[in-house]
Formats: C-alpha cells, sequence, structure tokens
C-alpha cells in the first residue's frame, strides 16, 4: 500500500468487517489464541454511528478506524486499531489527532484512554498522559484541541504573523533608555501564536528559533536579527527593502506604536493619541477614577503632583509610605516606594520637586495574588476580547515574570481584574486606541484590587499568553505557562555549552511534566549572564517543581566553576629533573 490515506465516517454495513479488522489487528502483538478468544467480545463493534466511527482508507481499502466514545465533556478514544502490514506507516497517527480535533469541535474537554500495554508508547509520543492502570491496561489521558479563543482571530486576522521587536523604540518614546543591548526585545518573537517573520534589533542564534518552532508546531520561521544595534528597527526596515517585502507576509505587531513605525505602516487616526495619553500614569489614572464608581470591588488610591520638596517632606512625616511616580516608564521603572527613612530623602525629594513626577497614596499589597494583570485586544472595529488574567511577580516595583492559567487567581480578584479591565478596553476604544494593551494592580488588604498603570502595547504577561494559546492549540486542554524574565545564570557559558546546559535542563523538565522554552538567550554572555524562560504545564505543581529544577541547574553551574577555578589541596608538585 503506498497511495494517499482518506479519512471519512465509517458506513452501518462495515461493523463487522471493522471489528474483524480489529482482531487482526489485537493479534499482531503474539497474543494466543485463547486469549484473542476471550477480547472478542470487547473488540465487536456494533454501532458504528453511535460511536462516532472515523475509517482510514488507502487505495480503496480500509487500513484502520478509531471511535470517540462517551458524553460530553469527558469522553473515551474508545477502539484504534489499525491493519498489521499498515501499522508504523502514520495511520493511527491521523485517526488519533482526527478523534481528538472532532472531540474538540462538538465539545469534549479530556479523552481517557484504556491502552494495550504494546499500544502505550504510541499513545505517550502522541502526547497523551499516564493516569494509572487498570488490571494489566495502562490508563491514559488526553486533552483534545478547542477553538482558538476569539482574541487570536482578533489579533492575528487568523493568519501568521509579522512580529516587530521595536521595544526600545517605544520605550524611548517615554522615557530615557540606558544605552546597551535591548535583550527585552527577544520577548517580540512570542507576540502572537504563530509567527511568520520576526524582525529583530539583536543578533539571535538561528537554532534558539528552530527549537521554538519545534516546540511550538510554528512551521518555518524567517529571522531577520541584528537589524538596529540601536534599537531603532523602524528605521532600520525603513532603509531596507527586504525588510520592508517581509512586512506583506501576515499581519504585521509591532512591539509597540510609535511616530517612526506609523510611517511605515500608518494605524487608525486616534492610536498614537491614545497611547501618549493613557501610557501616562496621570492619563491612567484619571480613566481610572472616572470608571471606578460602577466596580465596588476597585479601590483607586489617591494620587497628585508631588508640587514642593517640603509638600513631599510634609506627607512623608504622615508616617505612611508613598509611591513616587514619573508620569511614564516601563517595567517598574520610574516608580519608587518611599518612607521617611529613606536614606538621602531630602535628597531625594529636592529632586523629584524639581523634576515633576506624581506621589501616590501606598497600597500595601502581599501575598502570592499580590500584583494581578489583565490582558485583551482591541481589534480594528473596537470591539474589546479578553484574553486573560495572570498573577505577576514583583521585585519592589519592577516586573520579573508572571503565571497565567485556569485558577491562577481566585475567582473574585480574577472578575473583578477582569471586568473592570474590559470597561478600561472599552474607553479606550472610545478615545481610538486598537490594539494590545493590559492594565495591572495591586490587591490591598482588603481584597479590593487597586489598578495602577495602563500599557497600549506588548508586555511581558502578552508573551504568556501566546504561548499558552499555542499550546492550548497544538495539545488541548489549558496550559499553566510562567515567564521568568530574569532567571540568573551561575556563569557564562559559550554558545555550544549554553545549549548543552538548556537541554540537560528541558529534560529535566520533561521528566516532571514541563516544557521548558528559552525566551530571552541573549544575555547569557552578560557579566551577570541570565536567561529569560517560559515554563509550561498541566498542572501548577509540574510548573513550581520545573521552576526549582531549573533555579537549580543554573546555580550549580557557579559552583562548577568556582571548584574548577579554586586550587586542589594535597595535589603532588610535578618533579623536576
Amino acid at each position: 500500500m503506498s497511495g494517499r490515506v482518506r479519512l471519512r465516517a465509517a458506513r452501518p454495513d462495515e461493523a463487522g468487517p471493522l471489528s474483524e479488522l480489529a482482531m487482526r489487528s489485537k493479534a499482531s502483538w503474539g497474543y494466543d489464541e485463547a486469549f484473542l478468544e476471550a477480547c472478542r467480545e470487547e473488540l465487536r463493534l456494533r454501532d458504528v454511528v453511535g460511536r462516532r466511527t472515523v475509517v482510514a482508507e488507502r487505495d480503496g481499502g480500509v487500513v484502520g478506524f478509531a471511535t470517540l466514545d462517551g458524553d460530553r465533556p469527558h469522553g473515551e478514544l474508545g477502539m484504534l486499531f489499525v491493519e498489521p502490514e499498515a501499522i508504523g506507516q502514520g495511520v493511527g497517527g491521523l485517526l488519533y489527532r482526527r478523534v481528538l480535533e472532532e472531540a474538540g469541535r462538538i465539545g469534549f474537554t479530556r479523552l481517557s484512554i484504556a491502552s494495550d500495554p504494546h499500544a502505550e508508547g504510541f499513545y505517550l509520543a502522541m502526547g497523551a498522559r499516564r493516569h494509572g492502570t487498570s488490571g494489566v491496561l495502562p490508563l491514559l489521558v488526553a486533552w483534545p484541541p478547542g477553538p482558538e479563543p476569539a482574541w487570536v482571530d482578533a489579533w492575528t486576522g487568523g493568519r501568521p504573523a509579522v512580529h516587530v521587536g521595536n521595544v526600545a523604540e517605544f520605550n524611548r518614546t517615554f522615557s530615557p533608555i540606558p544605552a546597551g543591548r535591548d535583550h527585552y526585545s527577544c520577548l517580540a518573537v512570542f507576540a502572537s501564536p504563530r509567527p511568520a517573520v520576526v524582525i529583530l534589533p539583536e543578533p539571535v542564534d538561528g537554532a534558539w528559533i528552530r527549537d521554538l518552532a519545534d516546540v511550538l508546531g510554528w512551521g518555518e520561521v524567517e529571522v531577520h536579527g541584528g537589524v538596529a544595534a540601536d534599537g531603532g528597527v523602524s528605521a532600520a526596515i525603513a532603509s531596507r527593502p527586504d525588510l520592508t517585502e517581509c512586512l506583506g507576509r501576515g499581519r504585521v505587531l509591532p512591539w509597540g506604536r510609535t511616530a517612526e513605525f506609523e510611517r511605515i505602516i500608518p494605524s487608525a487616526g486616534g492610536v498614537l493619541r491614545a497611547v501618549e495619553r493613557f501610557e501616562s500614569k496621570r492619563g491612567a489614572h484619571e480613566l481610572f477614577r472616572a470608571l471606578a464608581p460602577g466596580h465596588p470591588g476597585i479601590l483607586i488610591p489617591r494620587q497628585r503632583p508631588v508640587g514642593s520638596r517640603r509638600d513631599l517632606l510634609r506627607e512623608l512625616a504622615r508616617g505612611e509610605p508613598l509611591v513616587l511616580k514619573t508620569d511614564y516608564g516601563v517595567g517598574g521603572s520610574g516608580t519608587l516606594v518611599v518612607t521617611g527613612a529613606t536614606p538621602r530623602i531630602g535628597a531625594l525629594a529636592r529632586r523629584w520637586a524639581r523634576e515633576g513626577g506624581l506621589m501616590e497614596e501606598y497600597v500595601d499589597g502581599s501575598g502570592p495574588f499580590r500584583a494581578p494583570t489583565f490582558d485583551a485586544v482591541v481589534d480594528d472595529a473596537g470591539e474589546v476580547h479578553p484574553v486573560g488574567t495572570g498573577a505577576m511577580v514583583m521585585d519592589g516595583t519592577r516586573y520579573q515574570g508572571v503565571t497565567v492559567g485556569p485558577g491562577v487567581l481566585p475567582a473574585a480578584l480574577e472578575e473583578t481584574a477582569a471586568r473592570f479591565g474590559g470597561a478600561v478596553g472599552q474607553a479606550l476604544a472610545e478615545h481610538g486606541y486598537r490594539g494590545w494593551f493590559d492594565v495591572d494592580y495591586v490587591t490591598g488588604p482588603t481584597g479590593r484590587l487597586s489598578p495602577t498603570e495602563i500599557n497600549l502595547r506588548l508586555t511581558g504577561p502578552a508573551a504568556a499568553f501566546c504561548v499558552q494559546a499555542r499550546l492550548d492549540r497544538l495539545h488541548g486542554g489549558r496550559h499553566f505557562v510562567r515567564t521568568l524574565d530574569y532567571l540568573p545564570l551561575g556563569a557564562r557559558l559559550p554558545p555550544a555549552a549554553l545549549r548543552a546546559h538548556v537541554a540537560r535542563a528541558a529534560d529535566e523538565c520533561r521528566g516532571l511534566g514541563a516544557t521548558l522554552l528559552v525566551t530571552v538567550p541573549t544575555a547569557a554572555a552578560e557579566a551577570e549572564p541570565y536567561l529569560g524562560v517560559a515554563i509550561a504545564a498541566r498542572t501548577a505543581r509540574a510548573l513550581d517543581e520545573a521552576e526549582a529544577a531549573l533555579r537549580g541547574a543554573n546555580e550549580a553551574l557557579g559552583a562548577i566553576f568556582t571548584a574548577s577555578a579554586r586550587p586542589r589541596r594535597g595535589r603532588a608538585r610535578p618533579r623536576r629533573s
């Protein structure tokens, strides 16, 4: 048999022939006649239609079949058998994927599989996971891929996208950025669930992109790295016809909208005005205050201009912490928590009074849900499509990473964050904004949420949501994804050694039921080397265990290199002749 395999629904009159096929397939594992005879009734297919039977056909003959049994939301892959001469030729994989696709289409969220012991390896290779045993039969579970969420189509137009890493360019629009390599721009690779082209200011290793593409099922991704050492990606695109031509290969998704990027691909008229107005901490606060009365779970902290040095010191004399904010700042830059005991507070007050800024009531957030975030997309028609909520990790006021996934936030917090964030999105749309945005919060001691800022651009959490959407689509179910944008390495490693280290760590994560993706590879050669990573798993426990293992592996690098550099005591000196 060498022709193309075609899948179709089974006909009612095929029940008998398919039952015999199942017996032949079972016999190929070497079972004796007595055992096979005992299996005959179990392998008899009676209700072809009710069991949603799909048949694989090649060269006019049936070479396999599978059934989807049960009722939503949890069902069973009841039978999957392939003619012995067709085993190993991809027929089983086609049937397996078709059953999962059909299950996801009609609303199943989970399928159980009571596997023949000889077939367990096949199901594990196809993505199923062990879930115990029933007698001698391995029990496995699989997750049908559901439809892509509405925000994916709103964001990408349903096509692979062109990702533009103009991160530093956007950030410089609002605040001074120190000279240096723009490692964070690597996150632009994850600006959508499926890139076609990626344009980055920093040079990147092609093996990194290929590894990501293998795990995330991207196929071929065209990468242009090292296009702008100064971060001026838009100017580089405008000056290079090859890069300009790339923009026609999918929906173009810049990290953020800038005046420079507008000269390449103009946006709707109100986008830049909305970005300037609501990236401002003052502008965002005004919008929060206007919306808050309709949201009882929201608490708006007091905010006003710093004013004079004396005014600021008078506020601090009340004995309460105070948040100082520049009007613009990204990732927590330009935000400072101070008290009367802060070192050199007089000089600090003088500088803030001179340079201007805002002082805001301090919200004492704590615990694992201290810093929620809500992401959404405003489509071209002005409709808001929620993406999701996440629990951010903060180091003081600086963003370090996020965890997204089912139940990451308590239901009440998630509902409050999403409801208020959706109202913010509606207001942004009315002001002309189109694109990705998020609203960041602090959870106060009473459980109410205090919104802190609006980001009208992509962010670190956006990368986590895009990875989650891709894995959900590929493997079904709902994944947890944790991004850690600054994970210290114990030592600087050359490229080959770094790849070997990451490969070992990825193997260890797989053993824990987690997937490791490197998101920021370019900082591994810095004086204080680090990686950005994303860890994905089906359970929060697996996520925690994989993170602990990864941190341990990174720390061990330092111990290895320290030990190798330390003089060895008791070593015999070479004899001189």
